[in-house]
């Protein structure tokens, strides 16, 4: 009873305020609160306080792969960061966890008291993920992209309550999740050293990261209040190329001195320029002010590669090219009269993995090969580009391909979604703002968006969401190419490449009211008109292809020519994002088995059944052969299986998701 009273408490407080994890207002949550939210988030995955861990193991050949594609960060973790803590660790009886962004194990040290691998389940390629095992320091962590301590009893499942977890967040140079860093213990040690030690190793693993990734050919800048804690993890950390833009930089240093630093200059930071940098003695420690106001202790590491550059006149910004020489071709063909001009191909920068490259956008469809052969010509010229399509047909993943295949593949490309900022936000966000412009606005001020896109692109999704007021500030922006900040009377200049998308027809919007008509002729260039992946006549190509670039993320089954047929048979509402979403869940259920129909989630199968194409499907098959209603034959089928709840959806043609919600409605008629 005490344990059902419990579980109702935490249920109602985490229902009247839950907060969505990816959310800014999630950094605003009390420890408490983000438990109750995490326990809320269990019970919605079908668990209760007496469910078994359900690791989801990985095979030794798939976790081999995965150590692979994680060498560097565990390296980094063993021999560069460890050994600072061993001799604190050696004096206690803990498990130091590295997983990966999935919550998969990578490797473990140190000796726990807990008990055996088995018993505790932190070995290499299990999955502590909150869905398997409950309100866990790793899974939870990794939901929250914040460091956390679960104490023993705020383990959602009772086979967890014998340990306390703590775990922080691991991101890479992009500021992308990559890991979780843990310690485990038992939950009768004092814990008060464990959560700071566990933060600092994290930021100590992302410091190696950087050195690792920009110490070559970059200048990097350690800055601390202190000089004596010049050399500690804690100190901010700023990546310089040879101008002095700030190509990266630690968390810390952006939480020390509260202000975006991407791409600023050093001398927008400190009271420096970067040629003084250069000269300085770098065993000479430099007390420098930041921000005008605040005063920092400043370490200077020269590139280990010290690369000799001869000066290049050309770069400045007043420079004009001559014309090209011509070249007079002579031969018996053509005469002398007959002039070519001598022209440079430039060359094609490696684009990032996470980019499709423009040829693999179309696998076969004459009407997609079309018109990215136009937008990929038009990206050289100051015409913009508008994409219609629906929701999901992969307007961004285009446009990023487009960036990263055009000349302003070096600058930034910005994606701005319309629709998910708050319409009171949406001018602040685009054109920045002078600290103090508006009620709530941060004492440092912003840059804005579009100022963050110069040299490069911008991309502004779902563009007719755009309220009216904005509308006319962005036209402004777009005829007269300076951006000024709300509060500022400074106007900044801007170069940017104008990209828009949208899903509504902006024809009509303009004749509701809804879209200033000025604007819309200013950002319809080049219209085009990506297609439905239902209306694609390259859709097996895709698929196959779609599931081939997942399978290189992380190993999974082949697709089988049923599974291919079935899958192009589906008349795909949610369009690519549905497509990736069905294949992601169907391969990870599958487990590198054969991806089967009852691996793939319900709403799949709703989709089929609406169109009336699904009457020889899996489930339905299963329905129609057992006379024995779900609601009975699924809790049978769990006893049977000792609640192997896989086991159970395999041999009821149902999936995981069904089995969860018969289970849930036995237990609550029982109750």
């Amino acid at each position: 009873m005490q344990d059902e009273e419990e579980q109702k408490q935490q249920k109602n407080a985490a229902e009247s305020k839950v907060i969505d994890p990816s959310s800014e207002t999630n950094l605003t949550q009390t420890h408490k609160e983000r438990i109750q939210a995490s326990w809320y988030r269990c019970e919605q995955f079908g668990l209760d306080h007496s469910s078994r861990p359900d690791f989801a193991t990985l095979p030794k050949g798939t976790l081999n792969d995965l150590v692979d594609q994680h060498r560097s960060l565990l390296e980094t973790t063993e021999n560069e960061v460890l050994p600072y803590y061993e001799n604190i660790l050696s004096n206690s009886a803990c498990m130091i966890v590295l997983a990966d962004r999935q919550g998969h194990v990578l490797n473990t040290w140190g000796q726990p008291r807990f008990g055996s691998a088995a018993q505790h389940g932190l070995v290499g390629g299990n999955q502590w993920t909150e869905m398997g095992v409950g309100t866990n320091a790793i899974g939870t962590a990794l939901i929250t992209g914040e460091a956390i301590q679960v104490g023993r009893d705020e383990h959602f499942l009772r086979a967890n309550r014998f340990m306390v977890g703590s775990a922080s967040p691991i991101y890479n140079t992009k500021n992308d999740l990559v890991g979780v860093l843990d310690i485990s213990s038992d939950a009768y040690l004092p814990q008060d050293h464990t959560f700071g030690m566990v933060k600092l190793m994290s930021l100590s693993v992302e410091n190696r990261l950087i050195f690792s990734a920009f110490q070559q050919e970059h200048f990097i800048l350690s800055f601390n209040t202190n000089v004596v804690s010049l050399d500690s993890h804690w100190s901010g950390i700023l990546v310089l190329d040879e101008n002095g833009t700030i190509v990266s930089a630690n968390r810390r240093a952006e939480v020390v001195l509260a202000r975006d630093l991407a791409l600023l200059n050093i001398n927008q930071v400190f009271d420096i320029e970067m040629r003084e940098i250069k000269h300085h003695p770098f065993s000479l420690p430099m007390k420098l002010i930041a921000m005008g106001r605040y005063q920092f202790y400043v370490k200077v590491i020269p590139p280990v590669q010290q690369i000799m550059r001869i000066p290049d006149f050309r770069q400045r910004a007043d420079y004009i090219a001559p014309s090209q020489p011509e070249v007079i071709v002579m031969n018996e063909k053509n005469p002398p009269k007959e002039k070519i001009k001598k022209a440079e191909s430039p060359s094609s920068a490696a684009i990032p993995d996470n980019v499709i490259p423009l040829s693999e956008l179309q696998h076969g469809d004459d009407r997609v090969e079309r018109l990215v052969r136009q937008a990929h010509k038009i990206m050289e010229k100051d015409i913009p580009i508008l994409i219609h399509g629906e929701t999901g047909a992969g307007k961004e993943i285009f446009v990023r391909s487009l960036h990263y295949h055009s000349s302003r593949s070096k600058e930034m490309l910005v994606a701005v979604n319309c629709a998910a900022i708050p319409a009171e936000l949406v001018e602040s966000e685009l054109f920045g703002y002078e600290k103090g412009a508006f009620t709530g606005a941060q004492n440092r001020g912003s840059i804005g968006l579009i100022r963050r896109a110069h040299h490069g692109t911008l991309f502004l999704d779902e563009i007719g969401e755009m309220p009216m007021a904005v509308q006319s500030r962005l036209l402004r922006v777009l005829q007269e190419r300076v951006v000024t900040p709300l509060g500022s009377t400074e106007a900044f200049p801007v170069d940017i490449k104008l990209i828009s998308a949208t899903n509504r027809i902006l024809k009509e919007e303009v004749k509701e009211g809804r879209f200033r008509q000025d604007l819309y002729y200013r950002i319809s260039g080049l219209n085009i008109e990506l297609p439905a992946l239902r209306e694609r006549t390259d859709k097996a190509e895709l698929i196959r292809y779609l599931h081939e670039r997942l399978r290189k993320e992380e190993p999974g089954p082949a697709l089988s020519s049923d599974m291919l047929e079935l899958l192009v048979r589906h008349p795909w509402p949610g369009n690519m994002r549905q497509l990736a979403h069905v294949l992601k869940v169907g391969m990870a259920m599958a487990d590198e088995e054969e991806l089967e129909e009852w691996h793939l989630p319900d709403d799949f199968f709703d989709d089929l059944d609406a169109m009336g194409q699904v009457d020889d499907s899996a489930s339905s098959k299963a329905a129609s052969e057992q006379d024995e209603p779900l609601e009975d034959l699924i809790p049978r089928l769990l006893s049977e299986f000792k609640g192997n709840v896989s086991q159970t959806a395999k041999t009821a043609g149902v999936s995981r998701n069904t089995v969860y919600k018969y289970a849930k409605l036995k237990d609550e008629n029982e109750e």
